[in-house]
């Protein structure tokens, strides 16, 4: 038996009016009609006289009603309580972050715990390897990561910045002096990939295997993590890009970050799963692209 047909059938032993009711439910008149009908059909006898005057309850109707009421109560009571607890922004919001929280990521925290004083957020590094591994598990509610998604069963949210890239590469690197690399000489360095369930999609973004004019670029192994890569770059085992945000939290003496051009911008944002999603997801969505507006979201 359907709660659409118990609702139903209720408010319309209250109003004995087939138009208020359907008002009162948002539905049409005829949808009302309709799930009268339904119930009386699942029940086997009529629970209401109706003339084109006037609607009343059969003697059955009003016996069902009596025995129906505390029952639908309580559903409707837990109903709202669901609602009402589904739409506030409290407790822990568990956000994950990629090899460094940039000010994208402790900006958005700042702006939105201070719009939700009520909802804490909990920041959880996520490996470079298994992007969503950690969200799909429920181990975070929602993931910073790089955009665009191709994952059916992830939602994502805007755009919070457009950044280039770098080129990590040893000090001792003889590119380590350059003012900047093209695209196309990528094919020229072997590069550090990525290992772990990383979708393809994502392995292509973070260490692509081909130059824009389709030359291939040499692996020179893979990493799980932003700081596995970092220390085979500064032991000279190969180059690996970062975007600029990042590369300027790890400057450091053994690695040398090169400015790359001919490359499509790096873009950061929101993924969390579609069917969990929740008010303090999209309060920490309105939230960081608040920051992000206030801070600009110009190519760095």
């Amino acid at each position: 038996m359907e709660f659409r047909e118990l609702e139903c059938f209720v408010v319309l032993s209250e109003e004995l009016h087939f138009a208020r009711t359907a008002e009162r439910l948002y539905l049409s008149p005829g949808r009302v009609s309709q799930l009268t009908r339904s119930l009386e059909s699942r029940i086997g006898a009529r629970l209401f006289h109706r003339t084109s005057r006037r609607v009343r309850l059969t003697p059955l109707g009003e016996r069902f009603l009596a025995e129906l009421r505390p029952a639908y109560d309580g559903l409707a009571s837990a109903v709202c309580r669901a609602k009402a607890v589904a739409r506030e922004v409290s407790g822990v919001l568990r956000v994950g972050f990629l090899a460094t929280p940039t000010d994208v990521v402790t900006g958005s925290v700042r702006a939105f715990e201070r719009r939700h004083p009520g909802c804490e957020v909990e920041l959880v590094e996520i490996p470079l390897s298994d992007p969503f591994g950690r969200l799909r598990a429920g181990r975070v509610d929602v993931v910073f990561t790089l955009l665009p998604v191709a994952e059916p069963d992830l939602e994502t949210g805007e755009g919070l910045n457009r950044v280039s890239y770098l080129l990590g590469v040893s000090a001792r690197h003889p590119w380590a002096g350059r003012t900047g690399v093209d695209a196309e000489e990528l094919a020229g360095l072997p590069m550090i990939g990525l290992d772990g369930p990383a979708p393809r999609a994502w392995r292509e973004r973070v260490t692509p295997s081909a130059t824009p004019s389709g030359r291939p670029i040499p692996r020179a192994g893979t990493v799980s993590t932003g700081q596995e890569g970092l220390t085979q770059v500064a032991l000279g085992r190969g180059g690996m890009l970062f975007c600029a945000p990042t590369a300027a939290q790890h400057r450091r003496p053994d690695v040398s970050f090169v400015p790359v051009t001919g490359l499509p911008p790096s873009v950061l944002g929101l993924a969390w799963v579609r069917e969990q999603e929740t008010a303090a997801i999209r309060a920490f969505g309105a939230a960081a692209a608040g920051h992000a507006l206030a801070a600009g979201s110009q190519v760095a």
